[in-house]
């Protein structure tokens, strides 16, 4: 049930990826809706999905009473799969932002299902105003959101019609832990994520994430007793216990991971600041020595000048004689100077050529690389082109290797949407091309000219649009896209006869080398 209404206080709050101090990454900058809920009074929000995931949606109900704080219930749908935002993601957790920057974890968003899945969950918080976020999580006992927001709540309403205020701007510091990128962070496949509960998988992500701070060197401990509690866990599931006991026992572990981890931070630091004082101490050592060696060079400097004093004499009778040899050495410097002069310029000379050398050798190695490059590319495009085959038809061209989609990937002639075999298919040309990032990819749509002009023009611009969300979605990287529909612009056959009109209703896929 809901406590504290809202009075949405469209806090725009930033949201600053900002690095822990041992993880330190670029800042990402969002902005969301903070809202402060009045007393007693029923407040609808919906939620909207970030652009990776457009058909993520979501509405909660929220009301604040003067017992209870304020309660939530949400309910959201068409939740992906959280191992597909890559690896180290394996749940989701709703956040409440308040507006001096603090984020808590008011809980887990469980899954429901294998594919895109529809949950609720009903929680409390004592904030009266705060913005809610949805962020996909290596598990459910995280203490900071990471940067993978998948829902993020909009201005609400009131079922009263009442006005909703603002507030100043909040902000806060999102997760942005290397732990994600990091090679030692475990993959989670689609045969694990569909059979193994979710709780075993959290608690590896949270061993995975101890071990990541330390706790092999700093929490041993309790590293041991989080890794022998996963392993009942996993042992528990294999053997066919109750769902029940060997959530508890996952549950118990990946506790038992965070203490690990937190633990080795503590130790680590103490460690740091141990080292950093006996630095300090060796340093004040050091001066003092170099202190007591100064005093000693100035007692030397002292009597070197008293000792410089009385030659000072005997140096003054020298002078006249010494004049006729320093005008003998000034023309032999004069000399050694234009001979320095001419070294100089011989030198200079000689750098340029160098540098000139190396500057061709350097072209001549990028060359030969380009050259390697492109005969490895010719050498693996035969097997290539005969996998492409087993989408459509495949021609080479002067712009490059084209594919023909058939039009069986679609529902019909005219509708944006995949059939379920052309889903299938699309998802594995998608994570081909992703593998073979040596060409550029042009997604063409073109179909007949049965219809509005403008109608046909959105039909090819959907699909266009459709195939080149799927590539990227699968890892093609957005610099090597580019999409445009056609509508009914570029038949390759009069659209007289029916053969001739699904003759140019066709999907090109044209792969060039990249330069």
């Amino acid at each position: 049930m809901i406590k504290k209404l809202l009075v949405p206080s469209a806090v725009v709050f930033l949201v600053a990826a900002l690095a822990m101090s041992a993880f330190a990454q670029l800042d990402v900058a969002r902005r969301t809706t903070a809202i402060t809920y009045p007393l007693d009074e029923v407040v609808m929000v919906n939620f909207r999905g970030t652009t990776r995931f457009p058909r993520m949606k979501g509405e909660a109900r929220i009301k604040r009473t003067s017992r209870n704080g304020t309660e939530i219930e949400l309910s959201v749908s068409k939740m992906p799969r959280p191992f597909e935002l890559g690896a180290g993601y394996a749940t989701y957790v709703l956040w409440a932002i308040s507006p001096d920057g603090r984020a808590d974890n008011l809980g887990e968003i469980k899954r429901r299902g294998f594919f895109e899945f529809d949950s609720k969950i009903a929680v409390t918080t004592p904030l009266q105003t705060f913005a809610l976020l949805i962020t996909a999580e290596p598990h459910f006992l995280v203490r900071r959101p990471s940067q993978q927001v998948m829902l993020e709540n909009l201005n609400p309403y009131s079922k009263s019609g009442r006005t909703i205020g603002t507030v100043s701007t909040a902000q806060y510091f999102g997760n942005s832990s290397d732990y994600f990128q990091d090679s030692r962070t475990p993959e989670i496949a689609e045969i694990d994520y569909s059979k193994m509960p979710s709780t075993i998988l959290q608690g590896r992500q949270a061993v995975a994430l101890a071990k990541f701070a330390g706790a092999e060197r700093d929490a041993t401990q309790e590293l041991a007793e989080a890794t022998t509690l996963l392993s009942n866990a996993e042992a528990g599931w294999r053997a066919g216990r109750r769902e029940e006991d060997v959530d508890i026992t996952a549950r118990k572990a990946i506790s038992a991971a965070v203490k690990a981890e937190e633990t080795a931070a503590a130790r680590k630091l103490a460690r740091d600041q141990r080292n950093e004082k006996s630095r300090s101490d060796a340093e004040i050592r050091q001066a003092e020595r170099k202190y007591s060696d100064a005093q000693a060079e100035i007692a030397d400097l002292k009597a070197e000048l008293e000792r410089e004093t009385r030659n000072r004499e005997l140096s003054e009778r020298d002078v006249e004689n010494s004049s006729n040899v320093i005008r003998d050495l000034r023309d032999e410097n004069a000399k050694l100077r234009e001979e320095l002069t001419r070294t100089k310029i011989d030198l200079e000379n000689a750098k340029r050529q160098l540098s000139s050398i190396q500057s061709e050798k350097t072209k001549l190695e990028e060359q030969r690389a380009a050259d390697e490059r492109m005969a490895r590319i010719k050498a693996a495009e035969p097997a290539f082109i005969q996998v492409l085959r087993s989408f459509g038809t495949v021609s080479q061209t002067q712009r490059g290797i084209e594919v023909t989609l058939p039009e069986s990937f679609w529902a019909n002639s005219r509708s944006t949407d995949l059939s379920v075999r052309g889903n299938q298919k699309l998802e594995a040309l998608a994570a081909l091309l992703a593998d073979n990032d040596a060409y550029d990819i042009s997604i063409e749509s073109h179909t007949d000219n049965s219809g509005k002009p403008e109608t046909v023009q959105a039909l090819t611009d959907g699909r266009a649009r459709s195939v080149s969300s799927r590539f990227s979605s699968a890892g093609v990287a957005d610099g090597r896209l580019s999409a445009k529909g056609y509508g009914a612009s570029m038949p390759i056959a009069p659209n007289t006869t029916v053969k001739n009109r699904a003759k140019n209703r066709r999907m090109l896929i044209v792969l060039s080398v990249r330069p």
